[in-house]
């Protein structure tokens, strides 16, 4: 019965794209509408991966903390720096850290989460969040002292935001144009009836969601982004938006105008199929107000836009789906502990919130969508007085219903400087690879071996190509 129910939702979903889109649209929504009742068939085969970008560098080691006495002391010594002291108070102590206790244990150590954390923490017990120890990006594993001799190949420019950025979405610094959400989308686009709706963002432009013949496309809070004067009135005229349609998608004779009618009247029609495919906000819960604010969240606004395209998968023939948002503000030189605590509070509720909308009724996709944490790097376990500088591994995490959670992976470094796992100032020389980490999230989201090696081209420097995160 729940089959013929969603059958019946997406006919008349499908059917409703035929009468908004017009004529501009129409060959665009009868390619959807001509999957029939395959596209309600999708949902059983439907996965996506959100990646949550932090811009700037998260203070990781405030996120993700060792609590057992030796990590503890250090930590606190090391952070303890006036004028203002960045270090966290213990479990236990008036906005203490929150204990977290995975199900595999690492010899004599405990761990925490930062105060503000609560909901990562009840995901976390519950089963569906994991961390990932100590990731960053790396061309192959690499020991502190092959570091310091300079005998193994080391990410071009680290420490510097934009490079770092870009090395984490797309293999190399600034200026790389092929990112590896993009490339998973050129491999599996074709499961979907439109490659559209592949790679999506909404939070600006990411180099991660470039693919060679896979383009990202924004969306926003309505849905695509519309070309402005196409509707409603122009310059006071009712009737001018059907003339200037008319204009931008008219059929000409010479090849590259042709060419332009072509694209203008497919994002024409790209937009009115979306608008018409996702859930409406009012049929999810609201986007909630940041605690001790008015101020709506707008990670959990990213977040809600991201799950009415999920709610809509089936009346756009969706299988594979990729999305990009992002928070800035991490770049704490100064002021961090209020600034990263702030950030922290956003975090914890809009992950909980999405975590429910991917659970109700009308979306329905808690074990199809899987979230994970990115950022520039990590920062200095050393305290500035007031902040920390710029680092290079970090602490990450995966969200969803398809994560073998409450566990840790990978090592947790040793707390201090001058240690195996310090490249200097306490900044992490990654144990797991960028491509070890995202290439645990394509196996699940439905790539092969083979396109696993073209998609991550130093997977083979690695030992272990499967973290196992990933149910």
């Amino acid at each position: 019965m729940k089959r013929v129910d969603a059958s019946r939702r997406e006919f008349l979903r499908i059917s409703s794209l035929l009468s908004v889109l017009g004529p501009a649209g129409a060959p665009f929504a009868l390619n959807l509408a001509a999957v029939g009742a395959a596209a309600a068939q999708s949902a059983d085969d439907y996965r996506a991966l959100v990646c949550l970008f932090f811009f700037g560098g998260n203070d990781s080691h405030n996120m993700v903390l060792a609590t057992d006495p030796d990590s503890w002391a250090e930590y606190q010594r090391l952070r303890a720096t006036p004028p203002d002291p960045i270090a966290l108070p213990a479990p236990g102590a008036a906005g203490g850290v929150l204990p977290i206790v995975p199900n595999t244990p690492q010899s004599g150590r405990s761990f925490a989460l930062h105060p503000n954390l609560g909901p990562l923490q009840a995901l976390f017990e519950a089963g569906r969040a994991a961390v990932v120890a100590n990731v960053g990006p790396l061309i192959a594993p690499l020991t502190r002292t092959q570091y310091d001799r300079g005998t193994v190949p080391r990410p071009a420019n680290l420490f510097s935001h934009n490079d770092q950025q870009s090395t984490w979405q797309a293999y190399g610094p600034e200026g790389a144009r092929f990112g590896w959400g993009g490339r998973m989308g050129d491999l599996l686009a074709g499961r979907n009836a439109a490659s559209t709706f592949t790679c999506m963002s909404v939070s600006g432009n990411a180099v991660w969601l470039a693919g060679r013949s896979t383009l990202q496309y924004p969306i926003g809070p309505n849905g695509g982004i519309a070309i402005a004067g196409l509707s409603g009135s122009l310059f006071g005229s009712s009737s001018a938006p059907s003339v200037l349609r008319s204009i931008v998608t008219a059929d000409r004779a010479h090849p590259m105008e042709k060419e332009w009618g072509r694209i203008t009247a497919r994002s024409i029609g790209a937009q009115a199929a979306l608008n018409a495919a996702m859930l409406p906000a009012t049929s999810l819960e609201a986007v909630p107000q940041v605690p001790g604010t008015t101020q709506a969240n707008g990670l959990a606004a990213q977040l809600q836009t991201v799950a009415r395209v999920i709610g809509g998968r089936g009346a756009l023939g969706a299988r594979r789906q990729i999305f990009f948002v992002g928070l800035g503000g991490f770049d704490t030189h100064d002021v961090q502990r209020v600034n990263q605590g702030n950030l922290m509070t956003r975090i914890g509720q809009a992950l909980d919130y999405f975590d429910r909308l991917l659970s109700s009724s009308a979306v329905n996709a808690l074990n199809d969508v899987t979230l994970f944490t990115a950022s520039d790097f990590g920062r200095t376990l050393t305290s500035n007085g007031d902040g920390t500088d710029h680092g290079w591994g970090a602490h990450h995490f995966v969200a969803g219903g398809a994560v073998r959670g409450k566990d840790i992976y990978g090592r947790y470094p040793v707390i201090g400087v001058n240690t195996a796992d310090d490249v200097g100032q306490g900044r992490l020389l990654p144990a797991i690879s960028v491509d070890q980490y995202a290439a645990t999230l394509a196996r699940w989201f439905g790539l092969d071996a083979g396109q696993l090696a073209d998609v991550f081209p130093n997977l083979g420097n690695f030992a272990q190509a499967d973290l196992g995160f990933m149910r």
